[in-house]
């Protein structure tokens, strides 16, 4: 039986903001609400979901980078939000990132060598083979020339750049790499390579991941396990084969309806979803799909609903859904 790597108990994260003509009253964006799950050693588990959905925000809370208001995130078993300073760096360097724009996330006064080594520097180790040799080593991994050790992130293509930043994610041998939007902002004749890259590495380093993007099949084809999100909640996780094959909550359904098929006979009719998703400054009460959805039922706008489990690794937030596996 796998080994779980990390795991999040009902976090939540509500960002403040001011509301009328002079700021006078105060809301909250409930940006994650209430969401728990667990990552396998080893496995890709994939996040997908609308632009807005929370997912970039609960990337940053498992690696620490935003402070969740309430909720657990153990890595082994270890609870890392009573980590501080010194303990808590330690920690990071087990849990790395690979960020969504390259360009953005290289800083454009270092050079290659300054950007990989960066690691080892802010964490005082040494390879012992010493750091230039490592970062050599580093960059032949993601397919990098050692002639471009010298040269600036300005002089390099987007593909390039995100291998270094794939080089410096690697750096300190993590457990734990996190991929948020990893390829949406390169060239789709580029993404193919990035994605083959990170699979390559993964398979060779025993690398988790979790893996975050709105584009299915790119999720379909990187991940083992995929929780689909909607408004701060995770509304359906299962296998990736059994979600793409029986998805069973209605907002699911329709954004597998949207994926590109070039079997016109295998081509499920496209659900149009009606009306726009809902402020998450004012989320609507009960189930928070229910002004678009297709089946809603007078209980969808009054009570929350609960997680029901369709198979030991098939869970779905839906009132519709039925332990015995029924869909609407």
């Amino acid at each position: 039986m796998a080994e779980v790597l990390l795991e999040t108990r009902s976090l939540k994260k509500y960002f403040p903001v001011r509301r009328g003509l002079f700021g006078s009253s105060r809301a909250f964006v409930h940006a994650i609400d209430g969401v728990g799950f667990s990552v396998m050693k080893g496995e890709t588990f994939g996040l997908v979901g609308e632009s807005g959905c929370g997912k970039s925000t609960l990337a940053r809370i498992v690696l620490r980078l935003i402070e969740p208001d309430e909720g657990e995130i153990l890595f082994e078993n270890r609870d890392l939000r009573i980590l501080k300073g010194h303990k808590l760096r330690e920690q990071r360097a087990q849990m790395r990132m690979v960020f969504q724009k390259p360009f953005d996330s290289l800083n454009p006064r270092q050079t290659v060598m300054d950007i990989i080594a960066d690691p080892f520097r802010v964490h005082g180790i040494r390879p012992e083979a010493g750091l230039e040799r490592e970062v050599l080593r580093l960059m032949d991994l993601v397919g990098l020339s050692k002639d471009y050790v010298h040269r600036y992130p300005h002089e390099f293509s987007g593909g390039q750049r995100q291998r270094i930043g794939i080089a410096r994610a690697i750096a300190m041998n993590p457990k734990l790499i996190v991929c948020d939007e990893p390829v949406s902002a390169l060239d789709v004749s580029i993404q193919a390579q990035i994605l083959n890259l990170l699979k390559d590495i993964q398979a060779e380093f025993q690398l988790t991941y979790i893996f975050i993007s709105h584009n299915l099949s790119v999720v379909k084809f990187m991940s083992d396990r995929i929780a689909v999100m909607y408004l701060g909640q995770i509304i359906e996780m299962a296998r990736a084969d059994k979600l793409y094959s029986s998805a069973s909550h209605p907002y699911t359904q329709a954004l597998l309806s949207a994926m590109p098929n070039i079997e016109i006979a295998a081509k499920p009719e496209r659900i149009i979803l009606q009306g726009e998703v809902p402020s998450p400054v004012d989320p609507p009460r009960g189930c928070r799909f229910h002004p678009r959805c297709r089946y809603a039922m007078g209980i969808c706008s009054k009570e929350p609903p609960v997680v029901s489990y369709l198979s030991s690794e098939h869970s779905v937030a839906c009132h519709l859904a039925r332990s015995e596996g029924a869909k609407p």
